[in-house]
């Protein structure tokens, strides 16, 4: 059943490329999800010590754009992370949220293609994004295993780690462990989910267990800390029925070739249909990449590349013929 309970969405936004998929995502939202009733977030970073250059949106059209799709700028401080990790801003714009009330956070380079207000979501059970590859950790031969580091990451906050595994996988495969993508999470507070957030990223960013020592933390550190938070606040894996969320739903594409390489044909469609009118156009074709992609065929060219009933089983393999083919754009 879809959840009654009124919600807001926030994406985070700044100079360069995510002003410009936080346009289109808004203008997909207002597009396919007539349904929504809650508030729509843009969330900013401000000028501050930890970044060099101002990284607040910086193309007059792309706010004024905003105001015409009723979205709220929403300015936060960047105290922890800022320039030198920039994942960071979803940890700390959450502070910046109403408080006591759900939301949803997805990254920007998410398309929506259907009504929000249709998901079941249970906003008293956090979950996350499925749609991952096993990035972290990378088990080296002579290191600790998948089941040493994620104990000793459970332990560390005094967490319950067996009641984390998913125990129809076997022991020692990435997917026995509880791991999201964070291009999407929820929860019913947004305080009481940032600040445990915040706690968890900074404790392993700044004093990471033992068996952490062969593990890079650029740029997993958000999707390290984000399953334990999950776990911590009674969500987990099967909190969210599959298929409405990187489903049919939203699509979360990561960059527009690879929506073109890989997606669904009604994404495509959702795409080419919340970009076409012109009020949007003159603002999205400001971006090269929207602009060749989108506009002068470039994306049709990739599509053409692949056989989406046949795509090699790794990113890796789309990303290397994409680049190949000079339409690796970003």
């Amino acid at each position: 059943m879809p959840s009654d309970q009124p919600f807001n969405v926030i994406v985070v936004a700044q100079a360069g490329r995510l002003q410009y998929e936080a346009a289109l995502f808004a203008a997909s939202l207002r597009q396919y999800s007539p349904g929504f009733s809650g508030r729509l977030f843009v969330a900013e970073p401000q000028p501050g010590a930890l970044w060099p250059r101002d990284p607040r949106i910086n193309d007059e059209a792309v706010r004024q754009l905003f105001t015409r799709l009723d979205v709220e700028i929403l300015p936060f401080e960047s105290r922890h992370f800022g320039d030198s990790y920039p994942y960071g801003n979803k940890i700390e714009a959450l502070a910046a949220l109403p408080g006591g009330q759900p939301f949803v956070f997805f990254d920007t380079d998410t398309l929506i293609t259907g009504d929000l207000s249709d998901v079941p979501f249970d906003f008293t059970r956090p979950s996350a994004s499925l749609r991952r590859e096993g990035t972290w950790p990378q088990i080296e031969l002579y290191g600790p295993g998948y089941t040493q580091i994620w104990r000793a990451l459970y332990e560390k906050f005094g967490l319950d780690f067996e009641s984390s595994l998913d125990l129809t996988e076997p022991d020692e495969y990435w997917r026995r462990y509880l791991y999201f993508n964070a291009g999407f999470f929820f929860y019913e507070c947004p305080h009481k989910f940032g600040d445990r957030f915040l706690e968890y990223a900074l404790a392993i960013r700044n004093d990471p267990p033992g068996e952490l020592v062969c593990q890079s933390l650029w740029p997993w550190l958000d999707q390290v800390a984000l399953p334990l938070v999950i776990h911590a606040l009674g969500g987990g894996r099967e909190a969210l029925e599959p298929g409405w969320l990187d489903g049919r739903t939203s699509c979360h594409y990561r960059l527009l070739p690879l929506l073109y390489a890989r997606e669904p044909q009604f994404v495509i469609d959702a795409l080419e249909d919340v970009s076409a009118p012109n009020w949007i156009k003159k603002v999205l074709k400001s971006y090269e990449p929207m602009k060749r992609m989108i506009y002068q065929g470039k994306g049709q060219k990739a599509r053409a590349l692949f056989d989406r009933d046949n795509l090699p089983r790794r990113e890796q393999a789309i990303r290397n013929t994409l680049k190949r083919e000079n339409l690796w754009l970003r």
